[in-house]
């Protein structure tokens, strides 16, 4: 959640980043009242403790014969205690109910508006051109007899596929090259769970706006995760980190399959594997000393443009608007390649910063210099996933229906550096 600190001290910062991002401004004056009403409680029923507390030593001393009055008086204290302490805890409740409403503070230099008002930051490579119609990868999936969705869809209903062959392999190459990409990169893998608690899934900010995109599963009151970060960032919930002090930093890749209701997109990007309800990802998360998430941000996304280059991909870098970030970001790139037969970039990946908003709801702290302890920032970015799948087939396809595989896949594959049409 938001900082309450921030809060009380500047909630005009919060009122505008609430305004840039097109959502309530008067939510934060509710959560100022409501924090106010919450202190105040919390001065009171300290207040009557500690005079609960005095009194009793008082009756603890009193001679026998005085003993019973003041023994009358303790207990109607004591209600008062009670009473006061029933009143913080309702304090509290619709404290955190307010500030839970209230999205991560956007970094200053965020763009305001929308989906449309994002910002490119650079393009990089070249269009690939053809001097042929090219097939859209829906098309060559089929030719290549790597892509099978007709019986996905028969197995299990609309969005859904098989990989085949070379496809099923194509897809294992990428996540493996994304894999050791990450480990050399000081990542620790972890192959994670993909059924979460609510508390982890609420915790990571995804029961907000895009509740409607998750699955969940009534009878079990647990979720299935559209993406590794839920649990990565629940891996260290309510633990306090150790962190090296010439890296202040704990580093995960964590590879899981994913699924996404895409509720409200019916007939958007229904061709293909573009938009699909599960899909395989390698998700690498960061929990780093918040004076560095900035500078965490910048490798994450270094990383991935990395792997797009050498995939041979032509691709733009656009920080997202603010009122089209999730609920935990505070700032967000996304990085989209070309896709020939659109005509236009496409998403592939994304790294976000959600500085310290998932610590404070999930309870990630580190320990400071003067022995106490603060919230951990959280990033998170995609290095690998179904997805990238599109961009390769239809950027690297020839003339024959046949698909070049960038090099530096050719060592997960046994060697094929070419795969051709069947």
């Amino acid at each position: 959640m938001i900082d309450p600190q921030l809060l009380r001290d500047d909630p005009d910062v919060i009122k505008a980043s609430q305004a840039a991002r097109g959502a309530s401004v008067e939510v934060v004056d509710r959560a100022v009242d409501a924090d106010a009403a919450r202190r105040s409680a919390i001065t009171s029923f300290e207040a009557l403790r500690a005079e609960q507390n005095a009194f009793g030593k008082t009756v603890a001393k009193a001679p026998k014969d005085e003993k019973a009055a003041l023994v009358q008086q303790a207990q109607a204290l004591a209600a008062k205690v009670k009473e006061a302490q029933a009143t913080v805890t309702a304090a509290e409740d619709t404290f955190n109910q307010v500030v839970r409403a209230i999205p991560n503070t956007v970094l200053p230099g965020v763009p305001a508006g929308g989906e449309d008002d994002f910002v490119t930051i650079k393009t990089v490579g070249s269009k690939p051109s053809f001097d042929f119609e090219p097939k859209d990868h829906a098309d060559l999936g089929e030719l290549l007899d790597i892509i099978d969705i007709p019986r996905g869809v028969k197995v299990s209903g609309s969005r859904f596929y098989f990989l085949k062959g070379l496809g099923a392999r194509l897809e294992i190459a990428l996540m493996s090259l994304g894999l050791d990409r990450a480990v050399q990169h000081g990542f620790t893998p972890l192959i994670t769970p993909t059924l979460v608690r609510p508390e982890t899934m609420a915790g990571t900010g995804f029961l907000g706006e895009h509740a409607a995109e998750v699955y969940r599963l009534e009878a079990d009151d647990l979720y299935l995760t559209g993406t590794s970060e839920v649990a990565l960032a629940g891996y260290h919930a309510d633990e306090i980190l150790a962190f090296d002090a010439e890296d202040p930093a704990l580093r995960y890749a964590g590879w899981s399959t994913c699924y996404r209701r895409e509720a409200g997109s019916a007939g958007k990007d229904n061709r293909g594997i573009l938009r699909v309800h599960q899909f395989n990802k390698l998700e690498m998360f960061s929990y780093v000393h918040p004076d560095q998430a900035d500078a965490e941000h910048q490798k994450l996304m270094a990383y991935q443009e990395s792997m797009l280059q050498d995939l041979g991909l032509h691709y733009r870098v656009i920080e997202t608007a603010a009122g089209d970030l999730g609920t935990s970001a505070a700032r967000k790139y996304d990085l989209e390649a070309w896709v020939p037969t659109q005509g236009t970039f496409r998403e592939l990946t994304s790294t976000s910063n959600c500085t310290t908003f998932q610590a404070r709801r999930l309870d990630i702290r580190y320990r400071t210099e003067s022995g106490k302890t603060a919230p951990v920032a959280t990033l998170n970015g995609t290095l690998a996933t179904t997805r990238w799948l599109v961009a390769i087939l239809e950027t690297h396809q020839q003339a024959d229906g046949s698909v070049v595989v960038p090099e530096v896949l050719w060592p997960f594959l046994g060697g094929v550096e070419v795969i051709e049409p069947r």
